[in-house]
């Protein structure tokens, strides 16, 4: 806790480049930069200047909340019938356009206070250093190994110097002149200058489609957020043509029922969290990718209340799962009618400081070390964004050049009386949209602390009547499940595949912050 600011993230070498900003007179937008650059060198494998990302501001000195929109597109050249399906799983064909170093750069130069040279210093100083791998970065190294074999680059970077270990330098003395480059010239560097024509030309001698005019035509996009009421507050998140939605008709379902009655991961409270992950999912899949998406509908409380009158309290239903498959299941959960209602592998972090300003930041390289394509000279690791779009032509999400991917991702920031309450958000792919509410939930519906809600077992919806469940959720509300015909599958005590949630939390009264940061990655909050 502390009163001058608070900085969490996946990384405490991360979340302590942040605190650095502060404490040299820098805000929160100058703190998330340092983060956001620190963690392409400590947790390579989740995000980086390769990457994309979303973010959410708010001030209270200003009284204004933005979204910043930092997907890049697929590439111009990018085309359905000249690519596999293996080939978008990772390689040169699988990047988009990488944002996210476009994105910390327009929000520092709009918001920020602090030059570039002084918010990138930690990274280039880690970068160069180097830093030791955890234990947590050792199993995603020998996770990501296939991803990493793509390109001989990656695998002199992250695997030359043998077998990753417990407390191992690594140093990364490209990504640091890499870096140091983009301090010195800004954002021309890597879009229109030297870096970016290295990367084009890497991509597209290796057979990718990621050119110089995708770079020079990539523009951070300003959008407002998405805000729903919530019992007592305010719910703010990232707007269509982002899948935000389906969570916020997830808790909206939930919000006429008793849960905290119930009891938190009881049996009933997770039955019904299921049932309407599933129905809130149906509708992403059908609704998410068109080309007008019915959100009033999606969001109002009265489509909420007839999505409700469809949950078996008794019986699981069968759910699509979280990607589009043309093959349906017999009594498959179809999609509402929102529209009848019209009229009504990322890493996520936050930062606040004592103004009250806060940014809440989700951003990925798509999976653990992305396309696994390291461009030679730089220290870049591109994503592989291109694999969340779908090759089957009946699929709304159909892969198209210059198209957005379909993004899970859902940096939230809550309000009560128009303050600043809570930052939370999570990586976890398809998850994301999962964790979110849960990790919600637990502050605003069974009223934990944010470590308490960060820290609470969780569950994952897939398809059919499948669910992932915490070992730590007791084995008699598994069983119960079980008798409700959900496919219960035990996973680890503390399993990142649930995942790796941060957050910030305001006390109404004091003002005073409260950092929370999840153990099941190397997540780490700091205040002051």
């Amino acid at each position: 806790m502390g009163r001058r600011g608070v900085a969490t993230s996946a990384h405490p070498l991360a979340s302590l480049a942040g605190i650095q900003m502060l404490l040299e007179g820098g805000n929160a937008v100058d703190a998330a930069v340092a983060v956001a650059s620190a963690l392409n060198v400590v947790e390579p494998f989740m995000s980086g200047i390769g990457g994309i990302g979303l973010m959410v501001l708010s001030s209270a000195r200003r009284r204004e909340r933005d979204v910043l929109d930092f997907i890049g597109r697929a590439p111009r050249a990018a085309d359905p019938a000249r690519v596999t399906a293996a080939e978008l799983e990772g390689g040169p064909r699988s990047c988009a356009t990488p944002g996210n170093l476009g994105g910390w750069l327009v929000a520092l130069e709009r918001f920020g206070t602090m030059p570039r040279q002084a918010v990138l210093a930690p990274a280039i100083r880690l970068a160069e250093e180097g830093v030791p791998l955890t234990w947590k970065n050792c199993e995603f190294f020998e996770r990501a190994r296939p991803t990493l074999t793509r390109s001989a680059e990656a695998q002199r970077i992250y695997l030359g110097n043998g077998s990753p270990r417990p407390g191992r330098l690594l140093v990364q003395k490209e990504l640091g002149a890499t870096y140091r480059q983009v301090a010195e010239g800004g954002a021309e560097v890597f879009y229109r200058g030297p870096l970016g024509r290295a990367i084009c030309r890497a991509v597209q001698e290796a057979g990718g489609w990621l050119a110089e005019e995708d770079l020079a035509g990539f523009t951070p996009e300003w959008r407002a957020p998405l805000t729903v009421p919530f019992k007592d507050s305010e719910i703010c998140t990232v707007p269509p043509p982002f899948s935000a939605f389906q969570y916020l008709e997830t808790l909206n379902i939930l919000e006429g029922y008793g849960l905290s009655g119930w009891g938190h991961n009881s049996a009933d409270s997770l039955h019904h969290l299921i049932e309407a992950v599933k129905l809130a999912s149906a509708d992403r899949l059908a609704y998410a990718y068109l080309p007008e998406i019915p959100i009033r509908g999606l969001v109002s409380k009265a489509y909420a209340a007839q999505q409700r009158a469809r949950i078996d309290p008794r019986r699981a239903g069968v759910s699509e799962g979280e990607r589009f498959d043309p093959a349906r299941l017999p009594g498959q959960i179809l999609p509402g009618h929102p529209a009848d209602f019209m009229s009504e592998h990322t890493t996520h972090f936050a930062c606040a400081d004592g103004d009250g300003n806060v940014v809440t930041v989700t951003q990925t390289l798509g999976v653990p070390f992305g396309s696994g394509f390291a461009v030679p000279g730089t220290g870049v690791v591109l994503n592989n964004i291109l694999k969340w779009m779908d090759l089957h032509p009946e699929s709304p999400n159909l892969l198209r050049p210059a198209r957005k991917a379909g993004t899970m991702m859902s940096p939230t920031q809550v309000f009560r009386d128009g303050q600043f309450s809570m930052s939370i958000g999570t990586p976890g792919s398809y998850g994301i949209l999962q964790t979110t509410p849960q990790m919600i939930l637990n502050v605003l519906e069974f009223g934990m602390n944010i470590q308490e809600a960060i820290e609470a077992p969780r569950i994952r919806v897939y398809r059919d009547r499948l669910v992932d469940v915490e070992g730590r959720i007791p084995a008699d509300v598994r069983a119960e499940l079980s008798r409700r015909d959900h496919q219960v599958n035990v996973i680890e005590e503390w399993s990142w595949i649930v995942g790796g949630g941060q957050g910030i939390t305001r006390d109404p009264e004091s003002g005073a912050l409260q950092g929370g940061a999840d153990p099941r990655r190397d997540g780490y909050a700091l205040a002051l």
